[in-house]
């Protein structure tokens, strides 16, 4: 994508797949999230992911499609609840359109060669599985999404 098409804005954060949108933290809140974020994750099991195909958000989004499950929808709603009652975020921190999935273009990629690089990648074979093993909190460091903390489910 980044060659190809000069898409690489996807490339500054992790491959990953969103449980809850960016928000804004202070530091001084930051040892508390990450507390009450190891509570989350040590209390709830992993679960099996599947990636199969491509999917897009028209005209500047393609990304590799999440098979819809419930774990990974019950994984959004638990957490989504427990950010609201355990860290206080107001609902307007907690709503968007769930649509799990992992974007390989974004943003940069021209309106104009979206449809090249849509045609290019919609009929493409791409199957893999794994299980999650954690949860990853992002954090920006002015330039890209790094991995600040990750959460190890129960096992």
């Amino acid at each position: 994508m980044a060659d190809k098409y000069n898409a690489k804005h996807a490339l500054k954060s992790p491959p990953h797949i969103t449980l809850q949108m960016p928000f804004r933290r202070s530091e001084h809140q930051e040892a508390n999230l990450i507390e009450k974020l190891t509570l989350f994750a040590g209390e709830k099991t992993g679960f099996d992911i599947h990636l199969s195909g491509f999917g897009s958000f028209a005209p500047r989004v393609i990304f590799v499609d999440v098979i819809h499950s419930q774990p990974i929808y019950q994984k959004h709603d638990e957490l989504k609840s427990f950010l609201q009652e355990k860290l206080e975020f107001s609902l307007s921190d907690l709503t968007f359109r769930f649509s799990p999935h992992v974007t390989i273009a974004t943003r940069d990629l021209k309106k104009e060669i979206f449809p090249q690089a849509w045609n290019a990648f919609r009929e493409r074979d791409y199957d893999a599985r794994f299980k999650s093993k954690d949860l990853a909190l992002l954090k920006h460091n002015g330039s890209k999404w790094k991995i600040h903390k990750r959460f190890s489910w129960k096992k």
